[in-house]
């Protein structure tokens, strides 16, 4: 037993004091009033309402900030504010984590939130990073309704990312109400212990939240959240012109250079955390021509980033060349491979292609065909023959997680984390997304997950980073910068608040004008 627990130093010393997050009561706050309605670039689904089924991609947030509650959340100005947890600590050895729940906190049931329901919430956990998790905590302890300990087989460094920034494991649902609906009674009506609570869902057309007066951190200042799915943008921006929105996600090339000219609306451009690429899922298979290195860097040297970002994102993206957001920690800058045509066509030739050959489908997420179509006929244009496949995103998720795409996969991510997180989930053996590994990649990944020094832990992660560019794994394209309109009513959109995530959060933040 490790209790009392003792404050040590270095990765294994964390003790987060309440402090880090300012709390504001709610006593005396004005009631919340008013209705923000959101055009969404995409359609939600129930999958999304359910924490333990986050799939690793950052779209499940635009529910689960509203509707429920982490143990922490990425807060503004802090990348791991205490929330539910309002302290945590890790024993001298690395084994034991020990959280300190926020006590009165309840559910939209009435209900109060416990160590059972965080015990729950990780046991039936089934989304991203299963494996990790699973494989390296042993077991959940609760010594006191208000205290939660976790007991890990081996030390892992990153167990307080994995398990409260970059997965769902940590975001905390109702163990009483989840076992006497069911998962899918849960997933038609959720309850969480989030700012806003669920009212309805009608598919494909909208969901509709409503303020949670009782939520710990603050009254929300908007009484109904509304979001509507329009996949088409041009029916969004009009919808955003018309006042009939007040929000509209997903905006690019004209039609974002028309918002930003439009008197009344502001264009919101985030510097988020989303990395979009071209997958190989073919390079595994020595039938493949994907399998030759040259064929996938010659895709690489096809791609003119450049001319995609001034015409597309309004010259808002970065050209990192990596899987990874430079903003994250172990973040390793590659050289790039830049815009070549002419080499790309010769390193066909060299491998045996001189006219090119047919490459099947290119699978993307139907919001982001602004960004395929391009690519698609870079591709084209030096012979490597594809057929743009847009699917709507809940379908392509699935398709791509269920490892059903052949051809080429345009994949994008923008979830929490570091390095390590997004290694774990887009290259290593077993990941999420992923099809095929390489040995060497898989080992370092295995050392580096138990390594104690930081230093050489980052030495480690940028080898990893570096083989995958060497390797041509994947051909990076940006690190997006999704444009957003704003209209006339919103004094706070929330997007932007917290750092790295692209949509409104906290939502107990967002505020119509008076």
């Amino acid at each position: 037993m490790c209790s009392p627990m003792k404050h040590v130093r270095g990765l294994f010393t964390t003790l987060v004091s309440l402090m880090i997050l300012t709390i504001e009561t709610s006593s005396g706050a004005a009631a919340p009033e008013g209705q923000m309605t959101w055009a969404l670039h995409i359609s939600l689904t129930p999958t999304w309402f359910d924490p333990a089924e986050t799939s690793g991609a950052t779209t499940p947030y635009i529910v689960l900030y509203a509707l429920h509650d982490a143990m922490t959340r990425p807060s503004p100005g802090h990348p791991t504010a205490p929330s539910l947890a309002e302290s945590w600590s890790a024993s001298p050895d690395g084994l034991v984590y020990e959280f300190v729940l926020r006590k009165g906190v309840r559910f939209h049931n009435g209900d109060l939130v416990t160590g059972e329901d965080v015990k729950f919430s990780f046991e039936r956990y089934r989304g991203a990073a299963l494996k990790a998790l699973k494989e390296k905590v042993t077991g959940i302890e609760i010594p006191e309704a208000a205290r939660v300990r976790f007991r890990l087989k081996q030390p892992w460094p990153d167990f307080i990312t994995f398990y409260t920034t970059a997965t769902g494991a940590g975001w905390i649902v109702p163990k009483r109400y989840v076992e006497k609906v069911g998962d899918e009674g849960f997933k038609k009506a959720p309850i969480g212990a989030g700012p806003y609570r669920f009212v309805s869902f009608t598919p494909g057309v909208e969901l509709v939240l409503e303020a949670f007066d009782q939520y710990w951190r603050k009254v929300p200042s908007v009484k109904r959240l509304v979001f509507k799915a329009i996949p088409d943008e041009a029916t969004r921006l009009a919808a955003l012109k018309r006042g009939e929105v007040d929000i509209a996600y997903g905006m690019s090339g004209a039609l974002a250079e028309e918002l930003r000219r439009t008197p009344g609306l502001t264009l919101k451009p985030v510097a988020g955390q989303v990395v979009d690429w071209v997958n190989f899922p073919g390079q595994w298979d020595p039938k493949s021509p994907w399998h030759d290195r040259r064929v996938r860097l010659a895709a690489t040297y096809a791609i003119d980033r450049q001319a995609m970002n001034q015409a597309e994102r309004l010259g808002f993206a970065r050209i990192t060349w990596s899987l990874v957001p430079a903003s994250f920690e172990f973040y390793w800058q590659s050289p790039g491979y830049g815009y070549d045509p002419v080499k790309a066509r010769q390193l066909l030739a060299d491998a045996g292609y001189p006219t090119g050959f047919d490459a099947g489908d290119y699978f993307c997420d139907a919001a982001l065909t602004y960004m395929g179509e391009p690519v698609v006929n870079y591709l084209n244009a030096i012979g490597i023959r594809v057929k743009l496949r847009p699917l709507e995103r809940a379908a392509f998720q699935k398709g791509w997680t269920e490892k059903k795409y052949r051809g080429l996969i345009q994949g994008g991510n923008g979830s929490f984390g570091n390095a390590a997180t997004r290694i774990e989930s887009l290259v290593v053996g077993g990941g999420t997304y992923v099809y095929g590994s390489y040995a060497d990649i898989d080992g370092l990944f295995r050392e580096q997950a138990s390594e104690l020094d930081p230093k050489k832990r980052k030495a480690i992660l940028h080898r990893i980073q570096q083989l995958i560019y060497e390797k041509v794994v994947v051909a990076p394209i940006w690190q997006n910068a999704p444009l957003n309109g704003v209209g006339p009513r919103v004094e706070d959109s929330g997007i932007g608040l917290v750092a790295g995530y692209i949509f409104s959060a906290p939502y107990e933040d967002v505020k119509l004008k008076k």
